[in-house]
């Protein structure tokens, strides 16, 4: 039951979540500093108030095993960030992070020395190819006198590092709740909470950011008849959606193996891009059709439905035949 509830969350909390987060950018391109704090300090306020009752609580897992989390989290976000500035194309950037399932399959082998049926390597694989063509038709700019240089290859090289380390990010939480039980609530806080001096460094562009929200369009809220500017209200809607979606992701974290959550998360970031392209109107080809298409099949393949339909129709078949 929890599973199904977190998986929920995710799905109603995530992707209620791009929406508003694309209105915030399609404004403010430059916006992300300002969304990133705003969402770690409300879920660290709201955890510090009810999960640690004002520090009194002391933490399950121990905090240096926070700090480790926290320190991979803060290096994949720099590298993917800094892997930016190298003026590569954004399709390759979106495909880099559509191997997210490949890179956790791969060091579950590795370092939790999992094995896996013939038909879960296929899902993975079909889940991602299918991924794989939605971000490439959906992206606007078009590689093209792509040259492979040292830069390129150092960016290769960049990405691949943030992608096996998110991988094992996510190896290690799933370790850590095994070891010391499950505490998604209390994971959630200190996630959020201890990053936070970080910002500081980027006060200066939040700052900037905030002044340009106030100065935007002002909406009315019905219920409260109060007039706010547009843009702190799709902040506040953004906010509250990603603490929905985030809380969701903590606990599937509690509930399934990483390889799930990854599965999960994963196909909540392509349902994104489903609503992001026929609520904003952007162009939606044959070739996304196709790529929607693998992407359930390789969900359909993981999640063994279709063995399921077997052996029900097998029990249907037996029930009659003992009648």
């Amino acid at each position: 039951m929890n599973t199904l509830f977190a998986i929920a969350l995710v799905f109603v909390g995530c992707c209620s979540n791009v929406v508003f987060l694309e209105l915030l950018v399609r404004d403010f391109p430059g916006c992300g500093n300002i969304v990133t704090f705003a969402q770690f300090a409300f879920i660290a306020l709201e955890g510090f108030i009810f999960e640690t009752h004002f520090g009194r609580k002391k933490p399950h897992i121990p905090l240096s095993n926070y700090v480790i989390m926290v320190t991979m989290f803060f290096t994949v976000s720099v590298i993917n960030n800094y892997a930016l500035n190298f003026n590569i194309a954004m399709p390759l950037h979106m495909i880099f992070r559509s191997g997210s399932l490949i890179a956790n399959m791969i060091l579950g082998i590795i370092i939790l020395k999992k094995r896996y049926s013939a038909s879960k390597y296929l899902s993975i694989m079909l889940v991602s190819l299918g991924i794989f063509i939605c971000t490439v038709m959906s992206a606007k700019q078009v590689v093209s006198h792509f040259r492979l240089d040292h830069k390129i290859l150092f960016w290769i090289a960049m990405l691949t590092f943030a992608l096996l380390m998110s991988a094992r990010m996510g190896i290690f939480q799933e370790t850590l709740y095994k070891k010391y039980g499950k505490h998604s609530k209390e994971a959630l806080f200190y996630n959020h909470f201890l990053p936070l001096p970080g910002f500081l460094l980027l006060s200066t562009d939040i700052y900037r950011h905030a002044v340009l929200f106030s100065q935007s369009s002002p909406v009315e809220i019905p219920v409260i008849g109060q007039s706010v500017p547009v843009m702190w209200l799709y902040l506040l809607m953004n906010v509250i959606t990603q603490y929905v979606c985030i809380r969701g992701v903590f606990i599937l974290t509690t509930e399934c193996a990483s390889l799930t959550v990854t599965l999960v998360v994963t196909l909540r970031k392509f349902l994104s891009l489903i609503i992001s392209i026929l609520y904003f109107h952007n162009p939606f080809t044959a070739w996304h059709w196709v790529g929607t298409a693998v992407v359930f099949l390789g969900t359909l393949l993981y999640t063994e439905v279709w063995s399921s339909i077997r052996a029900a129709m097998k029990g249907e078949k037996a029930d009659k035949k003992a009648e």
